[in-house]
């Protein structure tokens, strides 16, 4: 494919408003890693994380990718580094040990690439508002991988640090919410951007239930603990008790260190499904929660603390009925089955524009480096 001679041209309002987000983010992006050295950047600080100039390079060939390329119709910008920086063909578990980037290539790259968007922007045959939003959203979500990735190897600033260590409003205390058996419309309306697993919007009917009015704080985590949590065999599945043993595992670090009063974080799926075991409780449903906080934003009693952490589900990841893989299956359609457990809500790293009552993450039941916490469910308060 030959690549196309661009005259900048006045970009449309919708492809100006996108680029002055993405330039918005890509000063946030780069403001994130510019007190790091390179070594922090190059370093493998995690087995599960990439290498954060891994992360640097990936933004800027998935922008390159879909933006110059697929819209635009120009050649890739560096060929060679397609493969290198498609997570598929290059797995986190090899990331360190291939030639990448360097920091301040990386950085150039990311530069030269965004030249072309702003260049493809003033096109009226590449206004997919679909695909700019995308990608645009590929990038915030990097940087809270990235974020995952700096608070392994103890690399947050202070403030964001102070951010998770914010205690919760007003007094400690377990209260719940009733929420009434009822249907409602699960998933994205159609009105704003979505991802494909959002979609489509469908009536689920939902028994009665009872939902904790905020996450579990620290505290009473390592109240869990203390009192056997990790040792009392009835409280564990049958896997996650062989995880457990098999790599020793007890609370995360972050619960003892961290505020009492704030959100527990860095939870895996089966610590949090043995710590619901322990209080007679469980794990809300992907359909539970979704009802519980779209149904509490009409009422005069909404669930506190959204947005400070992750929060586990019991539900396996999964597509809606009549899903469509769109704009590509490798997005979310691949990682469908009996391996990841579905999170919702958001947590402190995440951008208020990916955010939403209806976003869905996932991740494998013994995972720990989101930060992801519990909100526990009862039949009746």
């Amino acid at each position: 494919m030959a690549v196309r001679a661009v005259k900048p041209s006045p970009a449309s309002p919708h492809a100006e408003q996108v680029l002055l987000a993405m330039d918005s983010a890509r000063q946030r992006t780069l403001a994130m890693v510019a007190p790091l050295t390179d070594s922090q950047l190059e370093c493998v600080h995690s087995s599960i994380m990439s290498p954060l100039v891994w992360d640097l390079g990936h933004i800027a060939a998935y922008e390159d990718l879909w933006i110059a390329h697929r819209l635009g119709g120009l050649e890739l910008l560096r060929p060679e580094l397609a493969q290198l920086y498609d997570a598929f063909e290059t797995p986190r578990a090899v990331r360190g040990e291939i030639e990448a980037l360097a920091p301040e290539q990386a950085r150039s790259y990311m530069a030269q690439v965004r030249a072309r968007t702003a260049a493809v922007a003033g096109r009226d045959d590449a206004q997919d508002s679909v695909i700019w939003e995308m990608v645009l959203r590929h990038e915030l979500q990097h940087c809270e991988t990235m974020r995952q990735t700096m608070a392994i190897a103890g690399l947050l600033s202070a403030a964001e640090q102070a951010a998770i260590d914010e205690p919760f409003d007003g007094v400690p205390g377990e209260r719940w919410l009733q929420i009434p058996a009822g249907t409602f419309a699960m998933g994205a309306d159609g009105q704003h951007f979505s991802y494909d697993n959002e979609r489509p919007q469908h009536p689920v009917d939902v028994g009665a239930f009872a939902i904790a009015h905020r996450p579990v704080s620290n505290a009473s985590w390592l109240h869990f603990s203390e009192g056997g949590g990790y040792e009392r065999r009835e409280w564990w599945s049958d896997e996650g008790w062989a995880w457990k043993e098999e790599y020793d595992i007890t609370h995360h670090r972050s619960v003892a260190t961290g505020h009492p009063q704030a959100p527990v974080s860095h939870v895996s799926w089966f610590e949090a499904d043995a710590f619901a075991r322990a209080h007679n409780a469980r794990l809300p449903t992907e359909i539970e929660w979704e009802r519980a906080t779209t149904w509490s934003h009409e009422t005069a009693a909404p669930l506190e603390a959204l947005g400070r952490v992750w929060e586990w589900t019991a539900s396996h990841f999964s597509g809606y009925p009549g899903f469509e893989p769109y704009p590509y299956r490798e997005y979310s359609q691949v990682f469908f089955g009996e391996h990841y457990r579905v999170l919702r809500g958001s947590s402190w790293a995440t951008d208020p524009r990916v955010a939403s009552l209806t976003f869905r993450n996932w991740d494998l039941p013994q995972r720990r480096q989101i930060f992801a916490g519990v909100r526990l469910v009862k039949e009746e308060a």
